[in-house]
């Protein structure tokens, strides 16, 4: 096969393990810079011209579509789609995982578990909103904010009022939730391909940091979830419609709470911690799914 990884960045832990995966498993990979595409659409078909030819003969795409410009990247994964070449995450998915507001309401037609979430459209009324939400310490996240840049904790009212009036007064969309406790600071990454859990990890965060991201210098271990947590993980990528995504997940007092369904995370953690070709995992699902 010929694979197409869309990446801006081929030098990047992800991109290159995939190659690599591909690789070994005998097809051929090419590392795309989708944001250098040009997309072009006439009445004999669509088309993608990059680097002075046009992309031809691919049989799958596995896009890695960073968030800052998931509009034009989800328009080259479309392209593809249109050029009926198989995507390892199409683009519906990923629209509907970066808009968190729109994730956590199909989340929640599911009925899968969820930290309690409010939104408003720039509310005054701080109190309600507060108390909606499970009332003090409330977690107050951008909703454009990744790898948790843009995530507040307000430990009592006042805080959670000051902080949403410094927001509103930005116009910036935030969403209230609620503060699961007894989480103690960690989540679970759990990385779905094709309807299976492949690997997980559990997240904690360092001292005094209640943001259990690797990027803020969490640590992470090796867990094995509850068959509860697994059907909750593959329920929540199903429900968003992806074929391969990160589940990050809460441990409560009721049971698996799903925090966010990422479109293109990042294998380095994941791989690392549990010793598990997960890259290899990618290439085996997109030949289940091609027709040589």
């Amino acid at each position: 096969m010929k694979i197409a990884i869309l990446s801006r960045n081929p030098n990047l832990y992800s991109t290159k393990r995939l190659v690599e995966a591909a690789e070994s498993h005998g097809h051929v990979a090419h590392v795309i810079d989708h944001l250098k595409c040009n997309i072009e659409i006439e009445q004999k078909g669509p088309a993608l011209y990059y680097d002075n030819k046009y992309l031809l003969g691919y049989d799958a795409v596995i896009p890695r579509i960073g968030a800052s410009v998931t509009f034009f990247g989800t328009a080259v994964v479309r392209q593809f789609e249109m050029m009926n070449v198989f995507t390892a995450v199409n683009s519906r998915g990923i629209i509907h995982s970066r808009d968190k507001l729109r994730c956590l309401q199909v989340l929640s037609k599911e009925g899968i578990g969820l930290p309690k979430t409010v939104f408003t459209n720039y509310s005054k009324d701080v109190k309600h909103v507060v108390d909606s939400a499970g009332g003090a310490p409330v977690v107050l996240k951008l909703l454009e904010g990744t790898q948790g840049l843009g995530v507040v904790l307000a430990e009592n009212m006042n805080a959670a009022q000051s902080v949403l009036e410094a927001f509103n007064g930005l116009k910036a969309r935030v969403i209230v939730q609620e503060f699961i406790r007894e989480a103690k600071g960690a989540d679970i990454r759990a990385f779905v391909v094709d309807g299976e859990v492949v690997g997980a990890m559990r997240r904690q965060g360092k001292p005094g940091e209640f943001r259990s991201n690797l990027h803020r210098g969490g640590t992470s271990s090796i867990i094995e979830l509850s068959t509860e947590e697994k059907y909750t993980a593959v329920l929540a990528a199903k429900a968003v419609g992806l074929g391969i995504a990160g589940v990050d997940l809460l441990q409560s007092a009721r049971g698996p709470l799903v925090l966010e369904v990422n479109s293109s995370p990042g294998l380095q953690g994941i791989e690392k911690t549990t010793k598990t070709d997960i890259a290899s995992k990618i290439i085996q699902y997109i030949e289940r799914n091609v027709n040589r």
